[in-house]
């Protein structure tokens, strides 16, 4: 079972693990994720960590959409999944609930799929390709 922490102060026990394992994979994002809570945590709408038995799995953020965008707008970001917790629904766990975050705030949420498969992840969450936009994909509520 997995538990979603909500993020305050600092970064939990055991991100430089998992920022360490998603360097190796070739992703920079957690590493951002660090630079961007070192220089200003305030930037985050949400943080949220994902524990299964003890143990950081995941992580994911939301922060307000950085490009122009029609009206106001979170962009969810820096979503990883330890490589021994997937395929277990811990991406979607963080997905589902970052999302429910944001429609609290807004009616539009963005993402950049960085990949093909990224983007196929996203396309089942419900989230549509967009063209045109500092975004790849998106969201609005039905």
């Amino acid at each position: 079972m997995v538990q979603l922490v909500r993020v305050f102060d600092d970064l939990p026990e055991g991100f430089e693990a998992l920022r360490a394992e998603a360097e190796a994979e070739g992703h920079r994002h957690l590493t951002r994720l660090a630079q961007e809570w070192a220089e200003d945590p305030g930037r985050f709408a949400v943080v949220l960590a994902a524990f299964a038995s003890g143990a950081l799995v995941g992580v994911g953020a939301l922060t307000p959409e950085p490009a122009p965008a029609p009206e106001p707008a979170l962009r969810m970001r820096r979503l990883y999944v330890s490589k021994a917790a997937r395929r277990q629904g811990v991406a979607r766990t963080i997905a589902s609930a970052l999302l429910q975050e944001a429609l609290d705030q807004v009616r539009l949420v963005t993402v950049h799929a960085g990949n093909s498969g990224a983007a196929a992840f996203w396309e089942a969450q419900g989230f549509a390709p967009v063209a045109g936009a500092a975004w790849s994909h998106e969201f609005r509520p039905g």
